[in-house]
């Protein structure tokens, strides 16, 4: 199914940030917008009433994604939950809500693609270490355990960088523009992948 245009709506402005350096290469021949919310409960506590205004006002040639972090939430459930509320926010142009708007999930934070991806944050940040993507305890980049984003901050200040705390949205901007979605070995990147192709055709 392709479209003209994607609305995203996104917990923070660091998966914005992100969207803003790779959906140039990886959502091509569609216009997009992002919406950056103050955190998961904003974004599903605005949700509904969102959606609502963009079944009164959106074209047929238009889509959403809504893009959550797991965090330590059930992925089944958390879906799930999302599209209950996209089937009864009323959104038109087909017979079936959510062939226009989708949930996808990134498992468990937006720094797990980080890792899926330890290449482009060679690239943006030189001194991180560079055996990173063979350790064991990162290997799986949706199975890291303890926070990926307090792994991350960990690791990277092992390079010199963040002593003062992770800067989500820098980091965010330097990477995304980085990477390579061809590569990216998180399983949760590649399932939002799949969905950028399908929109984009």
């Amino acid at each position: 199914m392709t479209v003209d245009h994607v609305e995203f709506l996104v917990e923070e402005p660091s998966m914005a940030a992100f969207l803003h350096a790779v959906l140039p290469r990886a959502l091509v021949g569609c216009t997009y917008r992002v919406h950056a919310f103050r955190g998961k409960q904003d974004l599903l506590g605005k949700l509904l009433m969102r959606l609502r205004g963009f079944a009164r006002s959106i074209s047929t040639d238009t889509c959403i994604v809504v893009l959550l972090d797991r965090d330590g939430d059930d992925c089944v459930h958390l879906k799930r939950h999302v599209t209950g509320i996209i089937d009864v926010a009323g959104l038109p142009a087909s017979p079936r809500a959510r062939e226009r708007a989708f949930c996808r999930i990134a498992v468990e934070e937006l720094e797990a693609w980080y890792f899926g991806d330890w290449e482009a944050v060679r690239d943006a940040y030189p001194k991180a270490p560079p055996t990173i993507a063979v350790q064991a305890k990162y290997r799986r980049p949706d199975a890291i355990t303890g926070g990926t984003w307090e792994a991350f901050e960990r690791v990277m200040r092992r390079g010199g960088y963040f002593r003062g705390g992770l800067q989500k949205i820098e980091a965010a901007r330097r990477i995304g523009e980085h990477v390579d979605p061809d590569r990216n070995t998180s399983p949760s990147f590649q399932v939002f992948r799949r969905l950028l192709d399908e929109l984009s055709g």
